[in-house]
């Protein structure tokens, strides 16, 4: 099967070029079952792929397959192949994208089944699929770019694809801007590379990075940029407020691309990476610093934010700050695993979410919802089970994911641990929040919009229930051994992070420490859960509150006046720097000087060609003032 691993992208690639070419001449069931089936394909080959990794696992020889599809380029000495790299991590990524992508695709059959884009979202959606397996699978830095940057592309397209509205518009601008920042850092980063390895293939650097010692310059400098590249494209401070915003697209583009896949690439590339960063402990730090700062501000926002959508876009902004903490900390195995949950739970809901806006006639505001849960039974229930996962609470997936992150990051630094914590805290209560303000009380939308209230359709609600049951037992994967397991994913996992598992990132906790630590965040947990329901479940006037005053609450209602602060400090004065340039250095300067040069030649020419008149008199008189003046010239220089 490994021999065939460029069947995984290439399916999706032919889906989409089949829907973009078919996208108006055939009906949409066809360029839906196009798309599914496209993905759907990659899916079986990714778990041919990943049940050879395992058996090679499982038997004890080296589970990593290197495939090598064709010459790239060559110059000099470097010497750059397309090649796909099948190894535990690249099989489970596959899995996630491949498994929760074909999940997303059905949904999207019933729920843009009215969209006259229908076509073309598919073969978008398609697009994304493909690029997103090509960063996975690349057995050098340079295809990860490629796909890095593809599934940048596919972003901007899917966040505007209804482009005729100004601000979902400016929405996928902003997406792809602020993405390009962190872009730039991974450019960098593999000129660096390039500098001091003379290779991008992942396993000639890590072989000569592993010779080098601890906080070497270059590593600490090649780290840095890579961590900025990650800080784009999983949304991390400062390059967080584009993910909100991309909530303008369609709700399948947010729970894929937000929740499951795109936003999870830069926690894919430090891991991926390791071997570099245990050899920066500087980036680490900083890694840790800015993924805690981001999980526990993201969260506080959530707090008080009233779209459904732009509610669970905070979250995933947490969530992710949640990834690089236990990334910064040395958690690799932890983080990674906190993907593979958060995959599960984050997508039920944002899929939950867009089957909440479908029954109420794409009302957003919780405000005007309530009251939903008799009428969308499957919905409510499936949500309610995503609600337990990403709060934390047992068994459900993400309680083991979450714990085994705070677990390393108490061992690492208490205090960050406490920020954790409290970040904990504040997810239970958004997302009960969510919850109870949608599916409790009384309906407080139109009577038009409750006229039409409906359970959705089965392409829609299938898939709810198929990612209910995954965020209930994906947990079981690597239970720790304090609570009888035997860290299974850790074990699979390990040819890839050996030595970030084995020298570095060993837990050192009694099991009764874990099980204090453990305690404490789930009760915390519990607690959040019932102030949610006696404040948002039983008084349903607070759904319309407008008395909240306190500083605390306008500050996080407002988003901490982040957008405003870059608006003033970077955005109005690139504007105005802009305007200048455009006023007097372009059109002034250079258009000046240009356009001076024409009108110079213009204006000369308009001048002397009035000397051919075509009138015999005029030239004879020319003539005579010619002979007088050569002679008037000889006589007095004679």
């Amino acid at each position: 099967m490994s021999a065939l691993i460029w069947l995984i992208p290439l399916i999706p690639l032919l889906g989409f070029i089949i829907n973009g070419l078919t996208r108006n001449s055939v009906p949409k069931i066809v360029s839906g079952i196009v798309g599914s089936l496209a993905v759907l394909a990659s899916f079986v080959l990714s778990t041919l792929a990943y049940l050879e990794v395992s058996a090679a696992r499982d038997a004890g020889s080296v589970a990593s397959f290197t495939v090598h599809v064709f010459d790239w380029f060559s110059v000099g000495s470097l010497r750059i192949a397309l090649s796909f790299l099948l190894d535990p991590l690249s099989a489970i990524m596959l899995l996630i994208i491949t498994g929760v992508g074909f999940l997303i695709h059905l949904y999207s059959c019933a729920y843009m089944a009215h969209d006259e884009g229908f076509g073309k979202f598919f073969a978008y959606l398609n697009l994304f699929i493909f690029f997103m397996t090509i960063l996975v699978l690349g057995s050098n830095y340079l295809v990860m770019f490629i796909g890095w940057e593809g599934v940048g592309l596919c972003s901007y397209l899917l966040i505007g694809f209804w482009f005729k509205n100004s601000s979902y518009a400016s929405a996928a601008k902003k997406a792809f801007i602020m993405n390009r920042i962190g872009d730039l850092g991974f450019l960098l980063a593999l000129f660096f590379i390039l500098e001091a390895f003379g290779s991008l293939e992942y396993a000639e650097v890590f072989a000569a990075a592993s010779g080098m010692s601890v906080g070497a310059p270059v590593i600490v400098i090649i780290t840095l940029l890579l961590f900025v590249a990650a800080t784009g494209k999983s949304a991390q401070i400062p390059l967080f407020t584009w993910l909100p915003d991309a909530m303008a697209g369609p709700t399948p583009v947010s729970a894929l691309i937000h929740a499951a896949t795109m936003v999870t690439a830069g926690v894919y590339l430090v891991v991926r990476s390791n071997v570099l960063f245990l050899l920066a402990p500087l980036s680490m730090e900083i890694m840790a610093v800015v993924g805690v700062v981001t999980a526990f501000v993201a969260a506080f926002i959530a707090l008080t934010q009233n779209d459904i959508k732009k509610v669970l876009a905070y979250s995933t902004v947490s969530q992710l700050g949640y990834m690089f903490l236990g990334l910064g900390v040395g958690a690799f195995t932890g983080a990674f695993f906190h993907v593979l949950t958060h995959a599960f739970f984050k997508a039920l809901l944002f899929l939950g979410a867009g089957s909440v806006i479908h029954a109420v006639q794409d009302e957003q505001d919780m405000r005007k919802m309530g009251g939903l849960r008799k009428a969308l039974p499957i919905t409510f229930t499936t949500m309610l089970i995503g609600t337990i996962a990403i709060s934390g609470i047992p068994p459900f997936a993400g309680f083991f994911s979450k714990d085994e992150i705070l677990a390393h990051t108490f061992q690492h630094q208490p205090v960050f641990w406490v920020i954790g914590l409290i970040t904990a805290l504040f997810t239970a209560f958004y997302m009960f929040r969510l919850l109870f303000l949608t599916f409790f009380g009384k309906f407080r939308g139109t009577a038009e919009q409750q006229s039409h209230v409906h359970e959705s359709p089965w392409l829609m609600t299938v898939p709810l229930i198929i990612l209910a049951i995954l965020s209930v037992v994906g947990g079981f994967i690597n239970v720790p051994e304090a609570l009888g397991g035997h860290h299974a994913l850790q074990a699979f996992l390990a040819p890839v992070l050996e030595m970030g598992e084995v020298n570095h990132t060993v837990l050192e906790l009694s099991h009764m420490a874990e099980y204090v630590l453990m305690g404490v965040s789930v009760l915390g947990a519990l607690m959040m859960a019932v102030f949610a329901y006696t404040k948002y479940a039983k008084n349903v006037d607070v759904a319309d509150d407008k008395k909240q005053e306190s500083l605390l609450y306008r500050l996080s209602y407002s988003k901490l006046y982040v957008d405003e602060l870059y608006a003033t400090v970077i955005v109005r004065p690139l504007g105005k720097l802009s305007v200048f340039f455009f006023k007097y250095v372009d059109k002034m300067g250079i258009d000046g000087f240009v356009n001076g040069v024409g009108d110079f030649f213009i204006g000369s020419g308009k001048g002397i060609r009035q000397l051919q008149s075509g009138h015999v008199g005029f030239y004879i008189m020319m003539m005579v003032i010619s002979v007088v003046a050569i002679l008037l010239y000889g006589i007095f220089h004679s």
